[in-house]
């Protein structure tokens, strides 16, 4: 697992800002710090991918480079997890892409909820490198979800999933029922509430980003 806020970095400002309650009335701000860590999410993975010498002609001569051998297929969790998406296909800019709408159902107790899925578009994933990301990572109910749908377009040869925030919980989740994943998140929180929000966390991040939804 990966922890950008393990160490000090300009990504602990873009953290601080996603938490900030006056900070998020500015919801472009909030969408672009989003994008931001999607950025920086990708510059490192990318440091875990394969890649092929090759050589570039400048005007003045040759030099000789390593180049991304195959890019990654970009799978987000819609509506919370287009900025973060666009972070991430920013720097793997060719990319196939996958959408899921998936969200929470029937919510009976804190332990327990249905997770409904509507909607799924995606490429083969076979034999390819799978990022799927969504910015909370509460439960991991939705990832686990959106995970095991996507394995009908194929079996990836390996599988990242990304968050802004996750929980202890969430990653417990993710570690016992996923264990073939390599989270990369940008902080941990240890609790959720009564509604299995993370607690501090930042709130509803889809409803920060879009505007409140009926």
């Amino acid at each position: 697992m990966f922890v950008l806020s393990e160490s000090n970095s300009i990504a602990n400002h873009f953290l601080a800002e996603l938490r900030d309650k006056d900070i998020q009335k500015d919801a472009f701000r909030f969408r672009k710090n989003l994008e931001r860590l999607g950025e920086l999410f990708a510059y490192e993975i990318s440091k875990t991918l394969t890649y092929r010498n090759n050589s570039v002609e400048s005007p003045l001569g040759k030099k000789d480079v390593s180049l991304l051998g195959d890019y990654p297929v970009l799978v987000t969790i819609m509506r919370a997890g287009l900025p973060l998406h666009q972070g991430l296909l920013n720097f793997f800019d060719k990319s196939e892409n996958g959408f899921i709408g998936a969200y929470r159902g029937l919510h009976d107790t804190k332990d327990h909820f249905e997770i409904e899925m509507d909607y799924i578009s995606s490429p083969s994933i076979q034999g390819k490198t799978l990022i799927i990301c969504d910015p909370m990572l509460a439960t991991g109910k939705s990832i686990e979800k959106a995970y095991h749908a996507m394995l009908r377009y194929g079996i990836p040869s390996r599988t990242h999933i990304v968050s802004v925030v996750a929980s202890q919980r969430g990653i417990r989740f993710i570690n016992a029922r996923m264990p073939e994943c390599r989270i990369w998140v940008g902080d941990i929180d240890d609790e959720l509430n009564s509604k299995s929000y993370i607690v501090p966390g930042l709130g509803d991040a889809g409803d920060l980003a879009f505007g409140p939804k009926n």
